[in-house]
């Protein structure tokens, strides 16, 4: 079978993709034939514009479904954007003007709209939580269409749409998309930065980065570098680049700087701060656990499944096919430079003792991207063998080189989105029961048979080991309603409630430190409590016991949680109809309401606060 050689205008069309198919074929075969296979009708893609409609469908379903997964982005986000929004919420110490190493100005981007949307919709708490989730989603959605939309033009429309799979699908950016980090906004910036990249918009990508790094989270700018060699070193354009430069720090980093003087009393730069402490303070995040580098492995596995495999080897697999394929320089040159950023980021994170699933969110997009690119490629030289071999493949007349391969990628897709639904569905059952439980104190709190106390009456609702599954104070019904912490096995330094007053943000809170220690000044009595949500457990201890078993309190609600010591680990990481029924062992967590008369809560507070049943 004999290739026809393109004319010119349609090589300029081929160079568009990045493996120059047309190159590779006559390179290996000189049969003849008068079939002609074409290789420039592209395959059906989805317009940008259907392609942000899939995926904010997908975007607003994780905004109300997906769990508030990390404690950090209780505390160290909602809390402080509640605080500015209604004048109370918990504060870390990385608040405190002592140590200042969050910005307020990231903060403020999400507290105008929940403004916004308590001055037009009401100021029902819940629901100003959700709609801010709801915008993060839309934001996230945009920020994909327009990587999507760069994807297809540098790398063509299979790639682009395999890309877009696996973004609508992933159970990594269900989790990521509408989460309130710092390191979900570096993803979305990311995303417009190289999406405009692709399609020549360097500026828009230095503006992204920038904002994405002084913003969001100064790490975050290790994944400029390939955009910044490609600009200083490839297209030498020293005067283009300083002038966004320039332009990215007067846009973001002077009024950061002046937002947070404002609300820290003095001049703080939030984004150096963070560095020096990750860097330099000799007490860095470790403090908070370490991990082996098997942490990342797994967790990769549960948000991108078989993808992330592809997309860990996916610079060697290209570099080994490139051989037979021959691809054009220009077209490697642009995917090493595509690849690099997820590459740096492993290099960087993957070697650090301390790890999470979210210092993972900014690289999520090229998880997909890399996975497309060596599918594609898996096509192509399938493609390959169907020409050179069509005895063997049944195939004597091949057309465009996904026609006979598009199996490959449709059966690729299903099983990728078959196994990110069942950890999505495995994640919402074992986990959702926090944020079920916390939404059950609005129906309390209007229910006269269950609160019996007079609406002005201070409500104390009390948390124990449980305080980190806490989804922040817009889950509390009105400004009467407060939580506190009881002492725990937990031995680290747990949040403060702010101060109260215009200058609350200024004061330096009593009892912090730096240095992870357990501050005793953050704990009540137990019999000050109202009411309390705990976690029912086997492995209960005096500071933990089973208080759905004593007589002062009594059951309000309760949700099944997992119970992830009593399950298999497969089972408990991904649902499969039938089977994890009966691997997975579930335990209740509780809204419980307290039974104690006033005489007996002050004989309670005499005996030490806990009354064991006998």
């Amino acid at each position: 079978m004999a290739i026809k050689r393109v004319n010119q205008n349609n090589a300029k069309v081929t160079k568009k993709n990045t493996h120059s198919v047309t190159e590779s074929v006559q390179s290996v075969t000189s049969r003849t034939d008068p079939e002609v296979i074409s290789f420039f009708d592209e395959p059906w893609t989805p317009t940008p514009g259907t392609a942000f409609k899939l995926l904010m469908s997908a975007r607003l379903c994780a905004a109300l479904w997906s769990v508030v997964s990390d404690c950090d982005e209780t505390y160290n986000y909602w809390e402080p954007a509640h605080f500015l929004n209604y004048g109370r919420g918990f504060q870390t110490w990385e608040y405190s003007p002592e140590y200042a190493i969050r910005s307020y100005a990231y903060i403020l981007l999400h507290v105008l709209p929940m403004k916004l949307c308590s001055t037009f919709l009401g100021d029902n708490t819940i629901f100003v939580f959700y709609m801010t989730r709801c915008m993060l989603g839309v934001v996230c959605a945009i920020s994909e269409m327009l990587f999507y939309r760069g994807v297809c033009k540098v790398f063509g429309p299979n790639v682009g749409r395999l890309t877009l799979i696996l973004l609508l699908f992933s159970a990594g950016m269900f989790a990521s998309a509408s989460a309130f980090l710092p390191s979900s906004f570096s993803m979305y910036m990311t995303m417009i930065a190289y999406g405009s990249w692709f399609v020549g918009d360097i500026h828009v990508s230095i503006l992204a980065i920038a904002c994405s790094t002084i913003l969001g989270w100064p790490f975050a700018a290790a994944l400029g570098i390939p955009i910044a060699f490609d600009a200083l070193v490839l297209k030498k354009e020293y005067v283009h680049f300083l002038r966004w430069g320039l332009i990215s720090l007067l846009v973001f980093l002077v009024p950061t700087v002046l937002i947070d003087m404002h609300f820290y009393g003095k001049l703080v730069v939030a984004p150096l701060n963070i560095v020096l402490y990750n860097v330099i303070s000799g007490h860095g995040p470790e403090l908070y656990g370490i991990e082996p580098l098997s942490y990342y492995i797994i967790n990769g596995f549960l948000n991108f499944n078989f993808a992330y495999f592809l997309a860990l080897g996916s610079l060697p697999f290209l570099v080994i096919t490139s051989w037979f394929q021959r691809p054009n320089s220009l077209a490697m040159s642009t995917i090493y430079l595509s690849l690099a950023p997820m590459y740096i980021w492993i290099l960087i994170f993957f070697t650090r003792p301390h790890k999470e699933e979210r210092f993972l969110f900014p690289i999520y997009p090229f998880f997909a991207m890399a996975a497309a690119l060596v599918l594609d490629s898996v096509q192509v030289i399938l493609f390959v063998g169907l020409i050179l071999f069509p005895s063997q493949f049944g195939a004597s007349k091949v057309g465009h080189y996904t026609d006979r391969t598009n199996w490959v990628t449709a059966g690729f897709s299903l099983l990728f989105a078959a196994v990110s639904f069942s950890r999505i569905i495995a994640i919402y059952q074992g986990y959702h029961a926090p944020l079920d439980i916390y939404v059950e104190l609005h129906r309390v709190a209007f229910d006269p048979k269950i609160h019996t106390l007079a609406p002005d009456k201070p409500v104390t609702v009390c948390v124990g080991k449980e305080w980190y599954r806490y989804p922040s104070s817009f889950f509390l019904p009105n400004k009467n309603w407060h939580l506190q912490f009881l002492q725990s096995e937990f031995k680290g330094i747990l949040p403060k409630a702010y101060e109260s007053g215009p200058d609350a943000t200024r004061v330096i809170p009593s009892n912090m430190n730096d240095v992870n220690r357990e501050e005793p000044s953050r704990y009540i009595d137990v019999s000050r409590c109202h009411y309390l949500i705990d976690r029912d457990s086997e492995d209960w201890t005096s500071l933990e016991p089973r208080y759905t078993t004593h007589a002062d309190w009594t059951v309000v609600k309760q949700a099944p949680f997992i119970d992830a010591n009593r399950s298999h680990r497969v089972f408990r990481a991904f649902y499969i109809p039938f089977f994890s029924t009966h691997h997975c062992t579930y335990t209740s967590y509780s809204l419980l309401k307290t039974t104690r008369s006033k005489k007996s809560t002050r004989q309670v507070k005499r005996s030490g606060g806990h009354k064991v049943d006998k």
